[in-house]
C-alpha cells in the first residue's frame, strides 16, 4: 500500500513531469507539490481534483491507501468538478455524497464503463435539475 505522497510522486515521475510543471498544471506552488509528495500536506478538495487530473489518476486512487488502480472511480471526478464549478464546495460535497450513496446500488455487480458513465450522467443530470429548480423557487443561497 502506498501513501498519498508516494502516489503523487510516482504518478508525476511516470508521466515525466517536474514538480514545477505539476504546480503549474494544478495552480499551486512548487513548495506545495513538494509538501504533498513528502506527505506533509493534503490539498483542499478543489486542488485535489486538479492534481488528480494533472497526474491522470482518480481522486480515489490518491486518497485511499488501499486503492491500487490509478483509474478507479475516475469517472466521478469530472462530475464532482462540474458540481464544484456550478455550486461551490458544498455542491461538490453533495455530488460526491450522492454518487457514493448510489454506488451501493451496484454492490457485488460489475458495470461496463459505458454503463457507469450513463449512470453517473443520469444522477448528475437529476442533481443539477433539482438544484436549478430550487434556485428558481427559493432564490440563490
Amino acid at each position: 500500500m502506498k501513501t498519498f505522497g508516494e502516489k503523487v510522486r510516482d504518478a508525476r515521475a511516470s508521466l515525466g513531469l517536474s514538480q514545477p510543471k505539476v504546480a503549474e498544471l494544478t495552480g499551486v506552488s512548487v513548495r506545495s507539490v513538494l509538501a504533498y509528495e513528502k506527505g506533509e500536506k493534503m490539498p483542499r478538495q478543489g486542488t485535489l481534483l486538479k492534481l488528480a487530473k494533472s497526474l491522470g489518476v482518480s481522486v480515489k486512487f490518491l486518497t485511499c491507501d488501499e486503492c491500487e488502480n490509478p483509474l478507479e472511480d475516475i469517472e466521478k471526478d469530472n462530475y464532482i468538478q462540474q458540481a464544484r464549478q456550478r455550486y461551490g464546495a458544498a455542491g461538490a460535497r453533495d455530488a460526491q455524497a450522492l454518487l457514493n450513496e448510489n454506488m451501493a446500488l451496484f454492490a457485488g455487480g460489475e458495470l461496463s464503463q459505458d454503463q457507469k458513465d450513463a449512470f453517473f450522467e443520469a444522477v448528475m443530470k437529476a442533481y443539477i435539475t433539482c438544484k436549478e429548480a430550487a434556485r428558481e423557487k427559493y432564490g440563490r443561497r
